[in-house]
């Protein structure tokens, strides 16, 4: 015999405000470690970068 289900029961889990508030939390995240990042850089500059200078033709 077969089993009707409905498709709401079927599913393995419901994303919800669980899930936005990770995804949320991820990205918010992801920007700090980018911003950290930026100002470190702006912070390890060194002359020599600063200068611009390439090995290009010369």
């Amino acid at each position: 015999m077969i089993k009707i289900i409905p498709e709401n029961k079927a599913r393995q889990g419901h994303w919800g405000w669980h899930g936005l508030r990770i995804l949320v939390a991820a990205l918010l995240l992801a920007f700090v470690a980018w911003g950290i990042a930026e100002i470190y850089g702006e912070l390890v500059k060194t002359p020599t970068t600063e200068q611009g200078t390439g090995s290009g033709s010369g």
